[in-house]
């Protein structure tokens, strides 16, 4: 007997693959397999639709705005059309929608709350993969990508007070632990996620300090 849900997974990762594989900027489909793994590993010790965790993991960044002209309406659109060609249920298509519509983080001043336990497990998923040696790597990536500076003592970071704000965000690479990856540890929605990002954000703190001696030439 066919699984049906098994099946569309499998035909949503492909399309995912197809469209993420030459991304070139941390946002490709090595990350969402690495976000997709996390989330089922997370939802092991949580009540969710795992089909829904699944979905939203795999659609999670589809087409990021950082990617389509700030259009925050690109991702959740873009999901819907790969759902809808799969056949996938209208109440599924709706809670995945708005968990790519909502996942990702928006500026150190503004809340994203998830509606729902999935989205939680979700965006834990995806801010894991943000955080400790994957999530350095990731950082210099894109600045790399974006031509961005390392580091410039003479930037300080800055606490972005709207997602607005946050969008229109330049500054060196060094400024995204502390105006965004620093402050993942506390904002975890779940158990398991919170445990995982403990040691993460540890590594990361390591890293930093171990940065900023040799910037300054000290032993």
């Amino acid at each position: 007997m066919i699984d049906v849900k098994s099946e569309i997974i499998k035909k949503v990762s492909e399309e995912v693959k197809a469209r993420l594989s030459n991304q070139e900027s941390g946002h490709d489909w090595w990350h969402v397999l690495r976000v997709w793994n996390n989330a089922k590993l997370i939802a092991k010790n949580e009540e969710v639709d795992l089909f829904t965790v699944e979905l939203g993991a795999l659609l999670h960044d589809i087409a990021d705005w950082k990617f389509h002209d700030g259009d925050d309406s690109a991702g959740p659109k873009a999901a819907r059309g790969i759902l809808e060609a799969n056949m996938v249920s209208p109440d599924v298509i709706e809670q995945v929608c708005q968990i790519v519509s909502m996942v990702g983080y928006k500026g150190a001043g503004v809340t994203t709350d998830m509606a729902t336990k999935e989205g939680e497990v979700v965006q834990d998923a995806d801010r894991l993969d943000a955080l400790g040696a994957i999530g350095i790597a990731r950082t210099f990536l894109y600045s790399g990508h974006k031509n961005r500076l390392m580091y410039d003592p003479a930037q300080p970071p800055v606490m972005h007070e709207s997602y607005e704000a946050y969008k229109k965000n330049t500054s060196p690479a060094i400024n995204h632990f502390y105006e965004k990856l620093l402050l993942l540890k506390d904002r975890m929605n779940t158990k398991t996620g919170k445990k995982l990002a403990e040691g993460r954000h540890a590594f990361m703190e390591e890293y930093l300090a171990q940065f900023m001696k040799e910037w300054e030439g000290k032993e």
